[in-house]
């Protein structure tokens, strides 16, 4: 929902939504704007006009990132120009994370690597305190309204404690690592133009002065996240690139965890080009590595690369490549409780839910899922693009009896509510 949809009741009554959806409107002005017909944009798209004619009056949900991406590329905008970020927020927690991405680009444009920004810092013991429960406000809650408060603080004294602390150096990229990628997240979740990549490329260069394989392998990967969508044939390149780099120290368990991380993201930006084979091959990869650890979980950058995780992302990979029943089938040898980590539980419930949930008789069944995410790691559900366009097609799909009172629940709480 864009900035000026109003939402106030949990019941979906008295909303004013436009029916056709943010995204299908979106892509209509933008369509219009470059003076193109649907059949063009389809064409150049690769999918029927029958469908886009469908996403753009708001019938259809786009459920992959190959459809967003190819509409994006025919358009020649962002994938983010076609989302509506920032989308408003419903409560008070969103509202306070919606503002701290304003804290988070302020933190971005005044920090520069080896300038002191000549602030008071405290005792190396706190920073680094804070800098392991920012780690877990994002890699185990996703609290993005949490890590927008704390995230820009510590990037001024992690960037001080460089300069003036030359035996805390290479701690203090370590944590400046994780602050820039909190800023990514973040940013990515809440507002998507620019930060992001902005962000990951900053940490790219603070992996680079640390010069330790491992790290050097997680940037590279966060950086595909920031900004697969821009490309993902330069995603995939930069992923098996790094990888190749890092095969001669996998008998380090940190440097085969990035290893297993870059051949995931280059197995996603494989399916988001509809190359099911290889992105098949570089699952199994990632899956013969996991297979090697001692445990089932790994805990470098807490990326939680190990067996578990290669499953999470095997269902993951086959919702992306639009196979429903092979989702659910996958998911029940995926156990994600043994991941200590409610948000990456969540983004596997989520996945999920909204596959089983495009099939009726296990549409219940689906949202019931997905409800089960958002309870999870609410935060990040509630402003996830996928889970959000599945609302809304169930949503639009059940207007003839008005929805049950948990999708209209979970449609207000992500500010996607129908007219009436």
């Amino acid at each position: 929902m864009g900035p000026d949809a109003q939402s106030h009741d949990v019941n979906g009554k008295g909303c004013n939504v436009d029916d056709d959806g943010q995204l299908g409107r979106r892509l209509r002005e933008i369509r219009s704007w470059r003076r193109l017909s649907i059949r063009v944009v389809a064409e150049l798209s690769g999918i029927s006009w029958g469908y886009l004619a469908q996403i753009e009056r708001g019938e259809k949900p786009i459920t992959n990132r190959r459809v967003l991406e190819s509409l994006a590329a025919s358009l020649r905008v962002s994938p983010a120009e076609l989302t509506g970020k920032p989308w408003a927020p419903v409560d008070p927690v969103s509202s306070d994370a919606h503002a701290a991405v304003h804290a988070i680009e302020a933190a971005l444009e005044s920090f520069e690597l080896g300038d002191d920004p000549g602030i008071p810092t405290r005792a190396w013991l706190e920073i680094e305190s804070d800098v392991s429960t920012l780690v877990d406000l994002m890699h185990v809650h996703a609290d993005y309204a949490a890590q927008g408060e704390l995230a820009p603080r510590l990037m001024a004294e992690l960037h001080a404690v460089y300069v003036r602390e030359p035996n805390l150096r290479r701690r203090a990229l370590v944590g400046l690592i994780h602050c820039y990628s909190s800023a990514c997240w973040v940013s990515k979740r809440l507002w998507g133009r620019g930060l992001p990549l902005l962000a990951a490329r900053i940490a790219e260069q603070c992996a680079a002065e640390l010069d330790a394989p491992q790290w050097l392998g997680y940037t590279t990967w966060l950086r595909g996240d920031a900004a697969g969508g821009v490309s993902r044939s330069r995603q995939y390149f930069r992923a098996i690139k790094m990888a190749d780099e890092l095969r001669s120290g996998l008998d380090d368990p940190e440097v085969a965890q990035a290893y297993g991380m870059l051949h995931l993201s280059a197995a996603l930006a494989m399916a988001a080009q509809r190359d099911k084979d290889s992105a098949q091959t570089h699952l199994d990869e990632a899956g013969s590595i996991a297979d090697r650890m001692a445990s089932e979980v790994g805990t470098f950058g807490r990326l939680w690369f190990g067996r578990t995780n290669v499953g999470i992302w095997r269902v993951s990979i086959a919702a992306e490549l639009g196979e429903g029943s092979r989702v659910a089938e996958i998911a029940q040898h995926v156990h994600p409780e043994l991941i200590p980590s409610a948000s990456r539980q969540a983004e596997f419930y989520a996945d999920l839910g909204r596959s089983i949930m495009l099939e009726p008789k296990t549409r219940d069944a689906g949202l019931r899922t997905i409800l089960r995410a958002e309870s999870l790691a609410p935060q990040r559900i509630r402003n996830d693009l996928f889970v959000r366009e599945a609302i809304a097609g169930e949503l639009r799909n059940a207007r003839r009896d008005a929805g049950g009172r948990e999708l209209r629940g979970l449609a207000w709480r992500m500010g996607v509510a129908p007219s009436g």
